[in-house]
């Protein structure tokens, strides 16, 4: 049997548009959508990880709306098994703003319906899995998870990862974003790993050993940068979960999250 990964978490219906610059405030700015489609932290790397290893289990919850029934279709399409929790309500929606820089800058519109550990899913199917990446849950969703053989965590979950007492094996987020600043927790991850944009990024492990990763071209011209952290960390848990060294595995990394700066919107167009 080839690897087995999966991924917990959740999704986002969103739409991205281009601008020349971003407004001012009480300003009105004529946009141009360039994509629309299931995104978010969760959707994205399960949608890299099933192109990477030809299949990904995704636990997470849809909303019963028509964003949601074309969530599921849109990723089976991908090769993604659905695990779904009972649907909320709604999906959550998002707005991502590119400007001409490629950089993108996003707003989240409603809560976000994410998986619990409480619920049947076939949470004991993970025993069998190389790795899974954890975006959004509840504690009990996280310990579940932590029954993969390597477990991947976004530092913006790092309060559910305190609240779960557990141990992960990688840690990951950016250097740049306030949302994802690290506080050790009571069990510090093996793997801590921060993005830094242009500037590659670092790595401290568990033993002490500090490193640095350098930056990857991407393979043309840059279009936007949204899904570049996911497709990053998708690749990661993909390569941990086979068994290599952090080094390699944060090259591999690397020139994943740089073929999507060169793609419009998170998905890539070849597999």
């Amino acid at each position: 049997m080839g690897l087995r990964v999966a991924v917990v978490g959740h999704v986002e219906w969103t739409t991205i548009v281009r601008v020349t610059r971003l407004p001012t405030a009480g300003e009105i700015c004529p946009t141009r959508r360039v994509w629309e489609g299931p995104a978010g932290g969760g959707a994205v790397a399960a949608v890299r990880i099933a192109a990477l290893t030809g299949g990904c289990d995704f636990f997470t919850r849809l909303g019963d709306d028509a964003e949601g029934h074309q969530t599921r279709k849109t990723l089976q399409g991908y090769g993604v098994r659905l695990h779904t929790a009972p649907p909320a309500p709604s999906t959550a929606r998002a707005l991502s703003v590119v400007d001409e820089s490629g950089e993108r800058t996003t707003l989240t519109i409603g809560d976000r319906p994410q998986p619990s550990g409480a619920e049947p899913l076939p949470w004991t199917d993970l025993d069998d899995f190389d790795a899974a990446y954890f975006t959004a849950g509840d504690p009990e969703a996280l310990k579940q998870a932590r029954r993969a053989r390597v477990l991947v965590v976004t530092l913006r979950e790092l309060a559910t990862v305190a609240a779960a007492g557990i141990g992960v094996d990688a840690l990951v987020g950016s250097a740049c974003d306030p949302a994802e600043q690290y506080r050790p927790p009571a069990v510090p991850p093996r793997l801590l790993v921060r993005t830094d944009g242009e500037r590659g990024g670092s790595y401290l492990r568990d033993c002490g050993t500090t490193g640095r990763y350098p930056v990857v071209a991407p393979p043309g011209p840059p279009v936007d940068t949204y899904g570049i952290g996911d497709n990053f960390v998708a690749s990661l848990t993909v390569a941990l979960g086979s068994g290599s060294d952090p080094d390699t595995a944060l090259r591999a990394a690397a020139a994943d999250g740089a073929a999507c700066l060169a793609t419009r919107g998170p998905y890539r167009k070849v597999f």
